[in-house]
């Protein structure tokens, strides 16, 4: 048997979370990034052909007309993203061997989108994760949201900023391309107060990174959570599932949850638990030790850098690797346990049971209704922003 140390907030870690409090208001106030330097012609760089197209996709049910957005590089990665939901439809990038695969979940078209799914590769909000019994009070008013997750709010509600027509403007610098959406949320859709108006740009450069970034402006108090739900294999896209790949999380500590998966406001550390992977590990080496499998938020160990490594995967086999680099306090780890083989992916075959995982970057899950955990709440004085890169590469042998 393992031993949990769990320990109640506010009486051992008020340092601990006055510190992720205070890394959480360094990234909401700054309004860039890492500085890019600007390469001159004659730069290695400058060489490297970046490109940006965009072809119809379809029309949603309103009769608009989504598109299609693929970023490519000269190192063999290709993005493709859609304006329906700001979804990731593929990511194509080399194994070892020079070949190179799709490795998120998806479907070949809209229409796939358009059904139900469970968020495969989609622009979370207005709030990631649960909010329990789809509640909260703010300045003293109780907001009532969407239960769209049995008796919980999940991922923005029934029409969340996955289920949305955003407007585009394309990127093409000579190190990157990228595409910049819109979307302006409307006081009390889904239930939730204020006007929001949303950026979110992505990127691709040379490095074969996928940068997400988000920034968001509202003139009401509200709690905001936005994130990014690619499922991803790394041995490519339907080729059985992904419990051979290892993990390497930089975290000591996660949040427990009950059985509807809702933060119980406790922490614990992941010593001596099948939650630590603070060296890699194999997603399967432990998983028949948690009920349910990993659907876990991980605390990134703060540092002062604005962007910091926080997780780290690995595929045996086809040799690639994905590192995840964020602002944010917390990564939510999630291996697709509610899959079920009704889902026919891309290549004709079936998505089983964690047929491909998540690393989410976001704030903690039901933090409206979790007053020791760092706020989410924004308002006309405090803007939303997040960075979020997915690094891709090859193990080194």
């Amino acid at each position: 048997m393992f031993t949990h140390k769990t320990v109640r907030i506010g009486i051992v870690f008020p340092i601990l979370w006055a510190l992720l409090a205070f890394y959480c208001g360094t990234n909401d106030t700054t309004a860039g990034d890492r500085e890019i330097e600007v390469k001159a012609p004659g730069h290695p760089l400058w060489e490297h052909k970046m490109e940006l197209t965009k072809e119809h996709y379809g029309k949603i049910p309103n009769g608009q007309e989504a598109h299609l957005y693929t970023l490519s590089n000269s190192k063999g990665m290709t993005v493709k993203i859609t304006n329906y939901g700001g979804i990731v439809t593929e990511i194509r990038v080399p194994d070892k061997k020079g070949n190179i695969e799709d490795v998120v979940l998806g479907f070949h078209n809209l229409e796939g989108y358009l059904g139900e799914h469970p968020y495969f590769g989609a622009l979370i909000g207005r709030y990631a994760n649960r909010i329990a019994r789809g509640t909260f009070t703010l300045e003293g008013k109780t907001y009532k949201l969407a239960l769209n997750n049995g008796s919980n709010h999940i991922h923005g509600g029934i029409k969340g900023f996955d289920k949305v027509l955003w407007q585009v403007t394309e990127i093409r610098e000579p190190e990157e391309v990228g595409i910049k959406l819109f979307y302006r949320s409307k006081d009390g859709e889904e239930g939730y107060p204020g006007n929001l108006e949303t950026t979110v740009t992505y990127t691709l450069n040379i490095e074969n990174e996928l940068k997400i970034t988000y920034f968001g402006e509202i003139d009401k108090a509200c709690p905001i959570n936005l994130t990014h739900h690619s499922y991803f294999n790394l041995e490519g896209e339907g080729k059985g599932d992904i419990l051979n790949h290892s993990l390497m999380v930089r975290s000591n500590q996660y949040l427990p949850s009950d059985d509807e998966l809702i933060p119980t406001g406790e922490i614990n550390l992941v010593g001596g638990t099948p939650l630590d992977f603070k060296k890699a590990t194999p997603l399967g080496a432990r998983i028949d030790q948690v009920k349910g499998g990993y659907d876990h938020s991980y605390l990134i160990n703060p540092t002062k850098a604005l962007v910091s490594l926080a997780a780290r995967m690995t595929a045996p086999q086809s040799g690639r690797m994905l590192e995840v680099f964020t602002s944010e306090p917390t990564i939510h780890l999630y291996t697709g346990n509610f899959l079920d083989g009704s889902i026919e992916g891309k290549n004709g075959k079936a998505y089983q049971k964690h047929a491909g995982f998540c690393l989410e970057a976001q704030r903690c899950p039901d933090s409206p209704n979790k007053p020791d955990f760092p706020s989410t709440i924004y308002s006309p004085a405090r803007n939303y922003h997040q960075i979020t890169i997915y690094r891709f590469g090859l193990v080194e042998e």
